[in-house]
């Protein structure tokens, strides 16, 4: 009974394509010369005579307001659905008119057996659930 849950997929309302203005990470400045600073995030230089901070050509792109995402398209999945958390069958309820634009996900601390329950009644309720077969898989398996 529980594989058919699956059978019916809700659609999003509407699915943008996404545009992403640049997909390649910030790296940052003078990370390739020294190890202490070559996995960690974006900095923004600060120094007097810095190239990178006054925008030399050819020197590493700085991070700025420009590249953001759409306010429109911010936190949107692939799918074309927004996260809602949910942690029990009550608060799957309030999806109830939002279900063509909020898909559920399943928090991380949930038991199987209050799963199944949240997936079982968000398929009634005609809402997607992102992590719907996330712990069940695995602990059937077992």
């Amino acid at each position: 009974c529980f594989r058919r849950v699956f059978a019916k997929m809700v659609k999003p309302l509407v699915k943008h394509n996404i545009v992403k203005k640049r997909k390649k990470k910030f790296i940052r400045h003078q990370s390739d010369q020294f190890m202490r600073i070559a996995r960690s995030s974006w900095r923004r230089p600060k120094g007097i005579d810095s190239r990178v901070r006054r925008r030399f050509k050819g020197q590493i792109k700085m991070a700025n307001i420009g590249y953001g995402t759409n306010k429109k398209y911010r936190h949107v999945l692939p799918c074309g659905f927004l996260k809602f958390r949910v942690s029990n069958v009550k608060e799957l309820e309030v999806l109830l008119m939002h279900n063509r634009t909020y898909a559920a996900e399943i928090a991380h601390n949930v038991s199987l057996k209050k799963r199944k329950e949240i997936v079982l009644r968000a398929a009634q309720l005609n809402i997607k659930v992102i992590n719907a077969k996330a712990k069940i898989t695995t602990q059937e398996n077992e």
